[in-house]
């Protein structure tokens, strides 16, 4: 063996040059190896005195090489059937992977399907997947019928420039091509890429599957040409890519759009603008309960109700610093207030006013409204405030990305010796929320600061992030680093939310902030007389109201838990003779304070109770002969069971306990 294991860790040390192929000849699972902390590929030589780790497919970096090999392939397989597609960049994403191409005409889903049979052939084929290192002029020459390959090498060395996953190509180090060989020695295809990949294409095996196309900016900027961006997904077996396509079959199931035209809920018209909602009735309701008992809780833990405008002056943000650091995400500014005289002169000078994407600088002048008391804080402000943030039409998203919307913004002003126990109470009264709305598994976030979009000091950012970070590992919660992540003020933690089916939702932020109070120049008295300066911060527990909306939606697939439903009992008589009996249950509901409506409409019984079943009610109740003499309802529950005979009294103090104790069925 040409390398010793070292003690407690799978690392090995070469003590001559060798290579991971040689190495790990034993272990068939491992596709690339970790070279002094970087990727290399297996047939490549490493030198004596490396430290080498073995990668496996089934390791998130494995899993990134697969699926990068397979945009490769893809790549290959495009110019086999078009050899005048132009090639753009092929990166590994989330689920999956891309490649961009310059064709005359864009791709249909036929063509998908035909690129999916040539991607099939070729990895069946198991090329191998050669690197070579080459100068500048050598992969200009070899490459110069691919004009976007030409410009990514004209970027070598330069990652800032290098967007929208160009990295993938060129970058630190040396410039590579990759040459996809067949068994024979002739080289099948190639391609200008840092690498690394798989050894060969077979072991794509049939895991892999092209999912759609869509048109897309070169490099991600609208100044440049567009491009046809096909998107795949890459899993290591079969089995894994079906599960895959099941879970995106059920979320298009749960899309919280279809469910709010279905349950009629929410829309967004055209004669509003993209990314502005409207709230219909039942959504309404829902909206209303969700603000209800988040104001409830927020009450008994002594926040205190404030309430700002949705536009001011630009002033305010050029102190906060967003029309530094945020202006891209705000809405133009309107000039307002300019007075002319009689010969149109200018007597007094308008001024900008903007729309407010954030509530922080409005709270900040509450506070600094009159001298505060050491014995004020923390002070808890609080408030359902809507903003307005320019999201590009690209990104827009339904509720989950919208233009407009209403956070649940709270902002705590302490001393710096109550900040560290005001942040652990604060995430144990975010988590506990989050869970009473039917949310419990979480993970935790703690972004940091990005050097080149930040303010303040370096000392007040790392006491800032070590303080989170303290808080953060003292919850139990599992910690995930998110580097240059922070907004420009401070570090913040977030709260990660895993739903019924597994997806990660960005939920609460706690960002703490050192910098804002000293941009405002807030100050209280401290108990020794001396003016001192307030820790500041920022947290927004649903993040929106419309996003943490949509994320309940899909999370229950619109069969929202009794509390929130819009209707939570709909009473279903079996025959017009007993529309007065069912009448009577419904009017003795509602006295306790529970939505319930009687179905009185024409339709037949059984479509009655089936249209029940597609607005997803959580209960209803059902009367005929023997139920009215008897005094009682068959009691049906929303999966279908139904229990008859149920005496009224009980019917009712059953609905009303679902929804007092919030159960979530």
């Amino acid at each position: 063996m040409t390398g010793t294991a070292t003690s407690g860790t799978t690392a090995t040390t070469t003590t001559e040059p060798t290579t991971g192929a040689a190495l790990f000849a034993a272990r068939r699972d491992v596709v690339v190896v970790r070279v002094d902390g970087a990727l290399w590929d297996l047939d490549r030589e490493i030198p004596a005195g490396a430290s080498v780790e073995p990668v496996t497919i089934s390791e998130p970096d494995g899993l990134a090489v697969l699926r990068h090999s397979a945009a490769h392939v893809l790549a290959q397989a495009v110019q086999q059937v078009n050899p005048d597609a132009k090639l753009g960049i092929g990166p590994p994403v989330k689920d999956g992977f891309y490649y961009d191409f310059d064709v005359e005409i864009p791709f249909t889903p036929e063509d998908l399907k035909a690129l999916d049979k040539a991607m099939a052939r070729i990895a069946k084929e198991g090329q191998t997947f050669r690197r070579r290192v080459v100068t500048e002029e050598e992969a200009r020459a070899e490459l110069a019928n691919e004009p976007y390959k030409l410009e990514l090498i004209g970027l070598k060395g330069s990652s800032a420039e290098a967007a929208e996953g160009a990295d993938v190509e060129v970058g630190a180090g040396e410039l590579t091509i990759y040459d996809n060989v067949r068994r024979g020695g002739e080289v099948a295809w190639k391609d200008l890429c840092r690498g690394p990949h798989l050894p060969n294409t077979r072991l794509l095996g049939n895991g892999f599957q092209l999912m759609r196309s869509a048109a897309a900016y070169w490099r991600g900027s609208e100044k440049n040409p567009q491009l046809q961006r096909i998107y795949g997904t890459a899993w290591q077996t079969k089995d894994e890519l079906r599960s895959y396509l099941e879970r995106l079959a059920e979320a298009e199931r749960r899309d919280h759009r279809r469910l709010g035209s279905e349950l009629d809920l929410f829309s967004f018209p055209d004669e509003i603008g993209s990314g502005l909602a409207v709230f219909h009735p039942k959504g309404g309701v829902i909206r209303t309960a969700m603000e209800e008992y988040s104001r409830k809780r927020h009450t008994e833990a002594g926040y205190e109700f404030v309430y700002s405008p949705h536009i001011t002056k630009s002033r305010l943000y050029e102190v906060s610093g967003h029309l530094d650091w945020y202006a891209e995400g705000m809405y133009p500014a309107m000039h307002l207030d300019e007075e002319l005289d009689d010969e149109g002169m200018v007597r007094k000078p308008g001024q900008d006013y903007y729309l407010k994407p954030m509530n922080c600088p409005m709270h900040n002048l509450i506070f600094d409204a009159r001298g505060r008391s050491y014995r004020e804080l923390p002070m808890r402000l609080f408030e359902f405030g809507t903003v307005y943030r320019y999201e590009k039409s690209g990104v827009i998203h339904g509720l989950t990305r919208a233009r407009g919307f209403t956070q649940d913004d709270a902002h705590i002003y302490c001393t710096r010796e109550q900040m560290r126990d005001e942040l652990t109470s604060l995430l144990t009264f975010v988590l506990d929320l989050l869970k009473d709305y039917g949310l419990d598994d979480f993970y935790l976030e703690l972004s940091t600061r990005n050097p080149d979009k930040s303010v303040g000091s370096e000392e007040a950012w790392e006491e800032a992030t070590a303080t989170l970070a303290e808080v953060a590992a003292a919850s139990g919660l599992e910690l995930v680093p998110d580097p240059g992540g922070a907004a420009f003020y401070g570090p913040k933690i977030s709260v990660q939310a895993r739903d019924a089916i597994g997806r990660t939702w960005q939920m609460s932020t706690i960002q703490l902030d050192f910098n804002l109070p000293e941009r405002f120049d807030l100050e209280y008295t401290a108990a020794d007389g001396t003016r001192q300066r307030p820790v500041m911060i920022h947290r927004a527990l649903f993040g929106s109201i419309e996003r943490f909306f949509a994320v309940l939606l899909e999370h229950y697939a619109g069969a929202f838990p009794a509390w929130l439903a819009p209707v939570q009992v709909l009473a279903v008589p079996v025959a017009d003779a007993f529309d007065d009996y069912l009448k009577d249950v419904v009017a003795q509901l509602r006295a306790q304070g529970i939505r319930a409506e009687i179905d009185l409409s024409d339709d037949r019984f059984g479509k009655k109770i089936r249209n029940a079943a597609t607005q997803k009610v959580p209960f209803v109740l059902i009367a005929g002969g023997e139920d009215a003499e008897a005094g009682a309802v068959s009691f049906r529950y929303r999966d279908g069971r139904q229990e008859n005979g149920v005496p009224v009294a009980e019917a009712i103090e059953r609905v009303v306990a679902a929804v007092h104790d919030r159960v979530q069925v």
